[in-house]
This record gives structure tokens, C-alpha cells and sequence, in this order.
């Protein structure tokens, strides 16, 4: 075989062998740091605000119709009975009553299959093998409470413990898990229940936060969502139910439950915002940036009866001490995945609404490649206060 030899050019060899050295490794922060002001995504009811507006003497209506275009405030029929996910894709769940005289009767279809009556301490404890609920033989239980002055059910998952008074509670096996769901009347039972700010707020922002969760509740009858076998769940992903416990707090439980009952106009209306004629889906939060936005400006989706308005009471620091100016830090790897991308090595507002919130902002990773999204989707996703945010690194 013969053999050959070749020349290459010094300059060649130095230019190839700097081609296949591996790029500079390019620093990226740890944390990022933000400034900002207001807390939530401030699209709606600021809860800042409306105490304000009400300490200096507004109605509820007046509170609402300042914050929602184009509305009316007026009695519509609320007799519906609404499903609240209070445990969602759970392994197990425990029942318990203290209440003297209180039995627990579990039910599968219209055939009873425990009642445990009769006890100081009644327990019952549930759990799934992925299919069916142990011991049960059966994918829905249904668990009725009754008996006592005041009939409660505590309900225990994943370490937390809850109360409920009102309806019934539906234990479901969902795509290999449990969902346990309170079905209870919307009109009155569930809004005693709701806990989104203190009981002693001023009386015409207690009124505004309940007439605005009824509203905001009654926009969400159409279906029962598979994932959650709910019409909504317990928590902010819509709105913070806790039950039992909001009524049962000392003094302030009668002032909130007052609060609600005089929202209800008789047993089968009570006072919801309409907006050509229905409720709306009533958005609230705690406080802006020194002004509301809209749902395009939050989300991108145009809805007739949001508007951008003043809300000054959300900075000043006296009204507002914990979030009238905050500072946060946020790690890479929490910005990194709020982008998508592998890192980040800087970040950049692209744009702000009228309201002074980020409406898009970009990271940038050591590749050099970028991405842009929406700012309230940044926030969520980053755990920052919410979208009147500055980064400061």
C-alpha cells in the first residue's frame, strides 16, 4: 500500500485546532433580585383598594362598579349546589368528628356501606389502590355527617386537617388518585366559607368580597371539570374556601357571616355583578402597582368588564405596609424554568401596560438563545410578588 504524505499550512492548523476548542464557559448568576410593588396579579377588585374606598365610606356597589366596566350590581338566582375540590390527586384521606352526638354514614350509590355512630372520637380513614377505594369495592363514596348542635366533619390530607359544616363530601378515584369534593349550597353555605380577607375590614368591603366571590362562583356552574371532579377548587387557583373555620373564628366569624346574609335577598337570590345580564367571573386580588389591569394586558384575553383604574391605596405604605414597595430574589433555576431554557444569563423587560406592569419580558441563556413571555406568567412562575416588578441584578 502506498503511502502519501500531505502539507498543511501552520496558519490552517492553528485556525482547525481553534475551531474545536471548547467555547468559554460564560457565567450565570445564581439569584436574580427584583424590586416592585403589589401583591397578585391585578386584574379585577384590588382588596387594598376596596378597604380604602370603603373606609372612606363608598357602598359595596360603588366598590365594585369602580373596579368592573360596564356592570350592574343586582339579585340573580343562586340556588345552585356547587362542587369545591378540597383534596386534589390524593394517596389518602382521613374523616374525623369530635362533635358530641355527630355520626358519619358513607354511602355507594344509594346503598349505605358504614355509619359509625356513637363514639367520643369517630375516624375514618380512606385510600386508593389506583382503581378503587380500598376496602369498598367502588370508585365514588359518598359521606354524609348528621346529629349534635353543630355537625362538623374534619377532614385530614397530606398533613392538613380542615373543617366543613355544610352539604356532603364525594371521595372519587380520578386517573389513579382520589378527589374529594364538598357539595354545598352556593346561595349562602359556600360563601361562609370563603376566606380572602380579614373579617374585620370595614362592613361594605366584606359585602363587595361576597358579592364578588358569589358572582365570580356562578361563572363557574357550566361542567364539572374531569381533572378535578369540581365545578372550582379550594384554593387560589380560584378562590380560598377553608370551610368551617371561617365562620368559627371567634367574634370575626359573626361578623363575616353577617356580612354574607345580607347579600342574600331571599332563599333563592342574592346580589352577584352581571354584565349583559350574567355574572361574571369576578377577578379580585390584593394589591397593584398604583393601578389595575386589564385581562388582556394580564393574560391576552379581551373580557368586556375589566379595566385598567387608579388604586393608589395599593402604594401607600401605610395602607398597605407588607407590599406598597417589596424586594425579592429569585434562583436561576426557578427563572431558568420559568423561560425554558436550560440557563439564564440575563433577563430584560420587553414592555409595560398603561398600568405600569410587565406585559413581556426575555431571558437570555449562555447559548445566546432567548425567549419571551408574558410578564404575569414570569411572576407566577418565578414566585415574585406580582407583575409590577423591576430586575435590579
Amino acid at each position: 500500500m502506498r503511502m502519501f504524505k500531505r502539507f498543511i499550512s501552520p496558519a490552517i492548523f492553528i485556525l482547525s485546532f481553534q475551531f474545536f476548542l471548547p467555547a468559554q464557559a460564560v457565567d450565570f448568576p445564581a439569584t436574580f433580585n427584583f424590586s416592585g410593588a403589589g401583591y397578585g396579579h391585578g386584574v379585577g377588585m384590588s382588596q387594598i383598594g376596596a378597604k380604602a374606598r370603603a373606609d372612606a365610606g363608598e357602598s359595596a356597589t360603588a366598590i365594585l362598579k369602580y373596579y368592573f366596566k360596564d356592570v350592574e350590581v343586582l339579585p340573580v338566582v343562586d340556588t345552585a349546589t356547587i362542587r369545591v375540590n378540597i383534596g386534589h390527586a390524593l394517596k389518602s384521606v382521613s374523616f374525623a368528628t369530635t362533635s358530641a352526638g355527630t355520626s358519619l354514614q358513607l354511602s355507594s350509590g344509594d346503598q349505605v356501606v358504614a355509619t359509625i355512630a356513637n363514639k367520643k372520637k369517630l375516624t375514618l380513614n380512606i385510600s386508593s389502590d389506583g382503581k378503587s377505594i380500598q376496602g369498598f369495592n367502588t370508585s365514588l363514596l359518598t359521606l354524609r355527617w348528621s346529629g349534635g348542635s353543630t355537625p362538623v366533619v374534619s377532614v385530614t390530607k397530606s398533613g392538613l386537617t380542615e373543617r366543613f359544616r355544610y352539604g356532603f363530601i364525594q371521595i372519587k378515584v380520578v386517573k389513579g388518585a382520589l378527589e374529594v369534593t364538598n357539595s354545598l349550597s352556593l346561595h349562602d353555605e359556600y360563601l361562609l366559607g370563603i376566606s380572602e380577607v380579614s373579617s374585620s375590614w370595614p362592613a361594605a368591603m366584606l359585602e363587595a368580597q361576597t358579592i364578588a366571590s358569589r358572582s365570580y362562583a356562578l361563572s363557574k356552574m357550566g361542567s364539572i371539570k374531569a381533572s378535578c371532579d369540581c365545578h372550582l377548587y379550594s384554593h387560589i387557583a380560584d378562590q380560598n374556601f377553608v370551610g368551617f373555620a371561617k365562620e368559627a373564628e371567634g367574634k370575626w366569624g359573626k361578623i363575616w357571616r353577617e356580612a354574607v346574609l345580607r347579600t342574600v335577598v331571599d332563599s333563592s337570590t342574592g346580589i352577584a355583578i352581571l354584565y349583559r345580564g350574567k355574572p361574571i367571573q369576578a377577578y379580585f386580588f390584593s394589591s397593584s402597582g398604583g393601578a389595575t389591569q386589564t385581562t388582556a394586558d394580564a393574560w391576552g384575553g379581551f373580557t368586556g368588564y375589566t379595566q385598567s383604574v387608579p388604586d393608589s391605596a395599593s402604594v401607600d405604605i401605610q395602607l398597605n405596609p407588607r407590599f406598597a414597595a417589596w424586594s425579592a430574589s429569585t434562583s436561576q433555576q426557578l427563572v431558568a424554568a420559568a423561560f425554558g431554557l436550560r440557563n439564564i444569563v440575563s433577563i430584560e423587560v420587553v414592555s409595560r401596560n398603561s398600568a405600569g406592569a410587565v406585559t413581556w419580558i426575555k431571558g437570555t441563556s449562555t447559548e445566546g438563545v432567548s425567549q419571551i413571555i408574558r410578564g404575569d406568567t414570569f411572576r407566577s412562575r418565578a414566585k415574585l410578588p406580582s407583575p409590577w416588578f423591576t430586575p435590579i441584578n
